[in-house]
C-alpha cells in the first residue's frame, strides 16, 4: 500500500485527491495546522473524513515540516497548503510569501534530507502568468505575477525546479488554471455567484456584488485537475505540466451559465461600474458591479496549453465551464433548501 501526505488536505483540492487515492488504494495522511480549527466539511461531503490520518503541521515552522517528514517514509508528497485567496494577498504579502514561497523550500529541503526518494507535487498556478506575455499560456510563457500571491507561487515554482535540477528530487510542478467545484472556498468568485444566484433563485433577492466582470479565464473541474496531479507523480521523469481545458469564459457568462442553471433569465445592461443583471421574472437585480471587487492589479486574459499534458501523461479535462457552473449552482441550490438562511 502507497503512502501519500497531502498538505492543505480539508481544501477544495486536497479533499478531491483524497478521495482519488483512496479509490487507488493508498493510505492517505493529511496536514493541518494545529490552532487553524481546520474544517472537515469537504473531507466530510465527499464522503472520505473518516478515511485520512491527520496530522497537525505548519509550513512557516521548519521543525513542524522535519517532524512530519521524519516519522513516515512516504512515497508521495503533494503540496496542496497555502494562503489561496488571490484578492486578500494584497493584505498579508509577507505572509503570503513566507507560506506560498519559503514554505516549499521547508518542504523540499526536508525531504532531500530524510526521504530524497519521495516524489513531490507542487502546487503552481496560473496566477504566475499574471499579464500573460503570450496567448494561450504554456510551460515555456514567461511569468508576470499581478499579485503577492503569484509572485510567491513564483519562487515556490522555481525553487521546485531547483531542487530537482540540483539534487535528482522527483520533484514536479503543476501549473494548475482555474479549477472549481462544489466545494470551492466561498470567497472565491464562482463559488460567491453560484452561493448567491441560489439564495437568489430561493426568494432571497440580495444582489451578487462583483467586481470586473470582463476578466476572463479557463475555468475546469477540480476532480479532472487532480487526476492530473497524481499522472505527474507516475512518470519516470519529473517535470512540470500545464493543466488547462483551453478555453476561456468570462466572468460574465459563468453567471448566466449558472443563473440558466437555477432558472433565472438575467438581461444585463450598462457599463463599467453601472453594469447590471435583472432577473426578467422577479423584477429584481440579480448581479452588479461593485469597484471594491476589483484587484489592484487586474488579470485579464488567462488561456492554457494543455498540450504536454495530453500527450506525455494522456490527461484529459472531462467537464465543460457550463458544465461545471451547473452543477456548482445545483450543488449550493440543493444545499440552501436542506440547510435554510441559517447557512
Amino acid at each position: 500500500m502507497k503512502q501519500a501526505l497531502i498538505t492543505g488536505i480539508t481544501g477544495q483540492d486536497g479533499s478531491y485527491l483524497a478521495r482519488l487515492l483512496l479509490e487507488k488504494g493508498y493510505e492517505v495522511t493529511g496536514t493541518v495546522r494545529a490552532n487553524s480549527q481546520a474544517k472537515l466539511t469537504r473531507l466530510r461531503k465527499l464522503g472520505v473524513a473518516d478515511d485520512v490520518r491527520l496530522v497537525n503541521f505548519d509550513l512557516s515552522e521548519i521543525n513542524s515540516v522535519n517532524r512530519v517528514l521524519r516519522q513516515t517514509t512516504f512515497d508521495e508528497v503533494y503540496n496542496l497548503a497555502a494562503q489561496s485567496f488571490v484578492g486578500s494577498s494584497w493584505d498579508q504579502p509577507l505572509y503570503v510569501a513566507d507560506v506560498n514561497g519559503m514554505g516549499v523550500a521547508r518542504l523540499l529541503d526536508a525531504i532531500r534530507t530524510y526521504c530524497p526518494q519521495t516524489r513531490f507535487y507542487q502546487a503552481s498556478t496560473s496566477e504566475m502568468f499574471g499579464r500573460a506575455r503570450a496567448v494561450p499560456q504554456n510551460e515555456q510563457t514567461p511569468f508576470h505575477p499581478r499579485s503577492p500571491y503569484g509572485a510567491a507561487k513564483v519562487y515556490g515554482h522555481y525553487i521546485t525546479m531547483n531542487y530537482r535540477e540540483s539534487f535528482g528530487l522527483h520533484a514536479s510542478s503543476g501549473i494548475l488554471f482555474n479549477h472549481e467545484s462544489p466545494v470551492r472556498g466561498a470567497e472565491m468568485v464562482t463559488r460567491k455567484v453560484t452561493l448567491g444566484l441560489a439564495r437568489f433563485a430561493h426568494g432571497e433577492h440580495v444582489p451578487v456584488e462583483l467586481g470586473n466582470l470582463d476578466a476572463r479565464r479557463d475555468w475546469g473541474f477540480a476532480g479532472d485537475y487532480v487526476d492530473g496531479m497524481w499522472r505527474m507523480l507516475q512518470q519516470d521523469e519529473a517535470d512540470d505540466y500545464v493543466l488547462a481545458t483551453g478555453v476561456t469564459t468570462p466572468i460574465r457568462d459563468f453567471v448566466s451559465f449558472a443563473a440558466e442553471a437555477l432558472g433565472l433569465a438575467l438581461e444585463w445592461s450598462g457599463t463599467a461600474e453601472a453594469e447590471q443583471a435583472v432577473d426578467r421574472r422577479s423584477g429584481k437585480v440579480a448581479v452588479k458591479v461593485n469597484p471594491k471587487f476589483y484587484r489592484p492589479a487586474e488579470v485579464d486574459l488567462l488561456l492554457g496549453d494543455a498540450t504536454k499534458a495530453r500527450t506525455r501523461l494522456g490527461w484529459e479535462p472531462k467537464v465543460t465551464v457550463r458544465e461545471l457552473a451547473d452543477m456548482m449552482a445545483r450543488s449550493d441550490y440543493d444545499d440552501w433548501r436542506a440547510e435554510g438562511p441559517s447557512r
